[in-house]
């Protein structure tokens, strides 16, 4: 399979063989081709040489609808691809059913919902069927989307980042519904960038860069590591970090509630550090993050910035005190869909690029373009349009954007979502880099970027410190046990530092289903 876009060679004589009762585990740095191989097999771009069969037949989608009818279903990293924020989630998750043929212009509310409630308890999906999707939170969106395409029984499942935005128990459900799949003969595309995800799921792994193929790993002992150098082009190295002890304190907190009922947190963050928040979905990193930036308010105790009473009622006072945020879910927060690279990344300090009112574009886009290399944003150039990048471009575009101009706090609300290893080790390596002259505060869900990038990690849990550790000779036991809890340990031979996953499915590879449902593209 081949695929350019002008000039640009994205795809390059794909050939790849995707089996029934398999999960195949797509891994590649931000714009090795990922995203266009996954809109190429569900419809939203035409391959220009080389074919595609499914079930041995000729497979060429006119667009999403029709690739969907034929059993190719695409959960989308971005999570309102997936859902209508505005509908409810009964809507949601029958929606498809309500566009076929022949359903008529009346809808039988009761019998819709009886049908959503059933595909919600397939999921393990706990909230009411009534409820605007718009209204959850960003875990329970992502698993409606999840659902709503289990529920239209595909042949092909692919799943782009589908745990970002999920705890470990939510992962679990999901885990336990790919080996459901699995064992029902779907084949399924799983693009992660998590070792622990690939670890508990995948029956082989296949390495994208440059646009091409560049390794295939199976067999009984995946080799993870090869998997990753394939991906990088290189040896991946170790991360050696000399943790900092910081200079003056900056922001303090003293007996800080997240909300009603929580503990009491205290903490020092001094200049010139980087502090990892980490914690399981909803222990508090966010919260916290958004009480510092002045999107809510803490439910008691004390913020001092500079040795001064801190408390930012909106993001704008916050970011006029030197209190910068790059949030969690950029497709919602962050980015303008209508800007291009430098609009987008500049945006906030317009006014420190204009005079007498009139915007410099020539200071502007000079910045944009520093930042954009010294983060590396892979692009043709600072006017490319926002939407033209990969979803991890996209994010440094978003870490720069507040990396432009000089700030007191920094804080990082998952900083390295949908971004690969290397382009991660880059992106902490500049944070680190550039740290002098402030505080940054990064919170993480995962235990291996706060050991990437952290001179201290803090551990949060259930909205309390659970643990506070230096960067240096850490027991990773003991803090995988303040992050999950007791009785969850952490196994050495894994390559991602999360608490230990169940094997997958115990069935071996040879034992399923390999001649039905295949995809081959060449």
């Amino acid at each position: 399979m081949e695929k350019s876009f002008g000039r640009n060679h994205v795809l390059r004589g794909i050939d790849l063989e995707l089996r029934a009762g398999e999960v195949t585990a797509l891994m590649g740095a931000n714009g090795a081709g990922k995203s266009t191989l996954v809109k190429v097999l569900c419809g939203y771009h035409f391959a220009d040489a080389g074919r595609i069969e499914l079930g041995g037949e000729p497979f060429a989608p006119t667009d999403a609808a029709d690739a969907i009818s034929k059993g190719v279903v695409t959960v989308h990293q971005s999570i309102d691809d997936g859902v209508i924020p505005d509908l409810d989630v009964a809507t949601n998750l029958t929606l498809d059913r309500l566009t076929e043929p022949g359903v008529g212009l009346f809808v039988n509310d009761r019998k819709l919902r009886r049908q959503a409630q059933d595909v919600a308890d397939g999921m393990g999906l706990t909230m009411d069927v009534r409820t605007r999707v718009a209204d959850l939170d960003v875990a329970d969106r992502q698993m409606i989307a999840i659902a709503r395409a289990m529920a239209r029984s595909p042949k092909l499942l692919i799943l782009d980042e589908p745990t970002s935005s999920l705890s470990a128990s939510e992962a679990e459900r999901l885990f336990v519904l790919i080996d459901r799949l699995r064992a029902d003969g779907v084949a399924i595309l799983y693009i992660s960038h998590r070792m622990s995800d690939i670890r508990r799921v995948a029956d082989r792994i296949v390495s994208m860069r440059d646009g091409a193929i560049s390794g295939i790993f199976e067999g009984d002992t995946l080799d993870y590591t090869g998997a990753v150098n394939a991906m990088l082009g290189h040896q991946m190295t170790e991360v050696d970090i000399t943790p900092v002890s910081g200079g003056v304190p900056v922001l303090e907190a003293r007996d800080l509630q997240l909300f009603e009922g929580s503990p009491p947190i205290s903490f020092t963050a001094r200049e010139g550090e980087v502090i990892a928040f980490t914690g399981l979905l909803g222990s508090g990193t966010t919260d916290l993050a958004e009480i510092v930036f002045g999107l809510a308010k803490q439910a008691g105790g004390s913020l001092t910035l500079d040795g001064k009473p801190y408390q930012a009622l909106s993001a704008g006072e916050s970011v006029a005190k030197g209190v910068f945020m790059s949030p969690k879910d950029r497709s919602e927060n962050a980015v303008i869909g209508d800007f291009d690279i430098a609009n987008n990344m500049t945006l906030p300090f317009l006014k420190a690029f204009s005079r007498f009112s009139f915007l410099r574009e020539g200071a502007q886009r000079s910045a944009a373009r520093e930042m954009i290399g010294k983060i590396g944003v892979k692009c043709e150039g600072d006017d490319d349009g926002i939407g033209t990048l990969s979803g991890g471009n996209q994010q440094k575009v978003m870490i720069g954007r507040w990396l432009l101009q000089a700030s007191r706090v920094l804080l990082l609300d998952e900083p390295f979502q949908g971004v690969d290893i290397g382009a991660r080790r880059d992106i902490g390596q500049y944070i680190r880099q550039t740290s002098a002259g402030r505080t940054t505060l990064v919170f993480v869900a995962e235990i291996d970027e706060a050991l990437e990038i952290a001179d201290r990690i803090i551990v949060l849990n259930e909205a309390a410190i659970a643990g506070e550790y230096i960067n240096k000779n850490i027991d990773l036991n003991s803090l995988v046990a303040d992050v999950s809890g007791p009785g969850r340990k952490w196994t050495s031979d894994d390559d991602q530092l999360s608490p230990a996953q169940p094997p997958a499915g115990q069935a071996g590879t040879s034992a399923r289903t390999q001649a039905s449902n295949q995809i081959a593209a060449g």
